[in-house]
């Protein structure tokens, strides 16, 4: 469904009243570069409404009202004719998640007041706490709720409504029979005051600003009626066309009016200003119903084909688009609705609070789609470029959100990024290992995946150095007679002596250490400390080298200290004291 734009000096005042996020299909395409990723089959962050259930019981369904406070789903339904034995119609009380039916209020009051089995063909309002106010055949106002027998009703004078909707205050409903507008007592169904209009039939409220928009498609127009006066207080013109109607909406937050009309939706701000038009995909598709979500300021419209294949563009397939409210930037494909089209009635469409599930009619299927939203994975953070030393840890982390939760896999390239191989094991945020000498130049990425799609993080390079060959890996303390450590080939820090004197042990050392040994220990090992590399192993040297030590722990005869600058002093020192005591003579009393 594509977005036209007329050049008209109100647009740029009335952006904030318009559509545009649509919901993409589950055609998976080509791999698609994204913002913070290397992408996946659609663009991360995209937005998919998938078909998750198909509820069958409750007869031709012709209107659906999700109740914001009891969470039930009502339907209001004919009787559909294939299932022979029995009368479908009436009022269902559905459970959203199932279609479990929890009860079907089928009878109402007739014209005299006598109960009967009654079609529900509109659904006006939700009650307090639960239940519903409804339209049924031919000028009956009926509320009842879950758990009623029967409903309470009564009938309008004058022609058959057409079209109904939530009065100025909590006791009245507004009501159109033809061109005749109405507010009506609920209980009673007593006109309380009617105003007649040039032509028309359908109309949408805006409570918020007091105003109904009341649509002529015959003379392609629209009035806009100040409730408080009850006048006509302008006129809209409508696009010309064959004058077929499909809706009139009234978004509540920016009080932009939505007219279905023939293949397209037009829509108007406030102020009657022309924002837009949607035109209807292949132009078989007809807009029918259109509903709104406060939380996420989107609006879902529901377009059936017609029906009548011999028509160019026609595919017998519908289709549900969502649009942002605030612009009107079309952002994915739409959803296909397998053979939805208007021979049998028009669709009608309930949105769960935050578009988490959306329920869609087919009245000649008999059936209505739950849909559930899921979000492709959006990177959030990728893995940096590392450059470490032979043999020490690595770690890198990654991070995606998405509906549902996506899994991730690690992945790595040993040819700069042209092939990628998953890592075995690797199915965590964070990627730990120990980087070898092979590992030089590989790069590292997370892809993350659910329902939606999938998404790939930036690659993180890594470079692996090489330590210097002169320099020793980390050693162990001397033993408590002062016997120097050995050094080691780099790893974790050295131990303390038995004395308990602490050590400084090494990190990744050089693997030509391994003969090289520490600053001996002193008398009984009090200071048989490994003097080792840096804690990231990048340094990572015993004071030693390849030069032995003596049992009585002297130094090492050619060891080459590799240590920071306070370490080294401490080492200078410690080893000063040993020589000033040795070559010192005795006093003798």
């Amino acid at each position: 469904m594509t977005p036209r734009y007329p050049l008209t000096p109100g647009r740029a005042g009335a952006a904030s009243a318009a559509l545009a996020l649509v919901l993409a299909s589950a055609a998976a395409g080509s791999p698609v570069q994204a913002a913070g990723g290397e992408g996946g089959e659609v663009p991360q962050g995209t937005v998919v409404y998938r078909a998750t259930a198909q509820f069958t019981t409750a007869g031709r369904a012709r209107d659906l009202l999700l109740h914001p406070d009891s969470k039930k789903l009502y339907v209001g339904s004919d009787d559909l004719p294939e299932t022979t034995g029995s009368n479908e119609s009436g009022l269902h009380v559905l459970e959203p998640a199932d279609g479990t039916v929890r009860n079907t209020v089928s009878q109402a009051p007739g014209p005299t007041g006598t109960l009967g089995r009654r079609a529900v063909r509109q659904l006006v309002a939700p009650l307090p706490g639960d239940g519903a106010v409804f339209v049924y055949p031919l000028r009956g106002i009926g509320t009842a709720k879950d758990g009623d027998a029967a409903a309470a009703g009564a009938w309008v004078p004058g022609g058959p409504v057409t079209d109904a909707a939530p009065g100025p205050g909590p006791s009245t409903v507004l009501v159109a029979q033809g061109s005749v507008l109405s507010e009506v007592d609920l209980a009673t169904a007593v006109v309380r005051r009617s105003l007649t209009l040039e032509g028309g039939d359908r109309f949408a409220h805006d409570r918020a600003r007091g105003t109904v928009w009341f649509t002529d498609f015959g003379n392609r127009r629209m009035y806009r009626v100040d409730l408080a006066a009850f006048q006509v207080a302008a006129t809209v013109e409508l696009p010309a066309g064959d004058g077929f109607g499909g809706f009139t909406e009234v978004d509540p937050e920016t009080g932009a009016v939505w007219v279905g009309l023939d293949t397209s939706v037009v829509v108007h701000d406030a102020a009657g200003r022309r924002i837009g038009v949607i035109e209807g995909g292949g132009g078989a598709d007809m807009p029918r119903a259109a509903g709104f979500d406060a939380a996420t300021y989107e609006a879902f419209v529901v377009w059936q084909d017609s029906g009548d294949t011999s028509q160019p563009g026609s595919d017998d397939n519908g289709a549900l688009t969502v649009h942002r409210t605030r612009d009107l930037e079309e952002a994915a494909k739409p959803v296909v609705l397998p053979g939805n089209h208007a021979q049998l009635g028009s669709a009608a469409v309930a949105v769960q609070p935050g578009g988490a599930a959306v329920f869609v009619s087919d009245p000649a299927a008999g059936r209505i789609t739950r849909l559930e939203r899921s979000m492709s994975p959006r990177i959030t953070r990728s893995p940096g470029d590392r450059t470490v030393a032979a043999g020490a840890e690595v770690s890198l982390t990654a991070r995606a959100e998405g509906t549902p939760a996506p899994t991730v896999v690690w992945q790595v390239s040993t040819d700069t990024g042209r092939t990628w191989q998953a890592v075995p094991g690797a199915t965590s945020t964070t990627y730990a290992f120990k980087a070898a000498t092979a590992d030089n130049g590989r790069r590292y990425r997370a892809e993350f995946t659910n329902d939606a799609g999938t998404g790939r993080t930036d690659p993180a390079v890594l470079t692996v150095t090489a330590a210097d060959a002169t320099t020793g890996g980390g050693g162990t303390a001397g033993t408590s007679s002062g016997a120097g450590g050995s050094g080691g080939a780099g790893g974790p820090a050295a131990s303390a002596g038995p004395d308990g004197a602490a050590a400084t042990g090494g990190g990744a050392g050089a693997a030509s250490g391994s003969t090289g040994g520490p600053v001996g220990g002193s008398v009984g090992g009090a200071y048989g400390a490994t003097v080792g590399g840096s804690a990231d192993g990048a340094s990572g040297a015993t004071v030693g080298g390849t030069g032995a030590t003596s049992a009585g722990g002297a130094l090492a005869s050619t060891g080459t200290a590799v240590a920071s600058f306070a370490g080294a002093a401490l080492v200078l020192t410690a080893a000063g004291w040993v020589l000033v005591r040795r070559t010192r003579p005795s006093r003798t009393g």
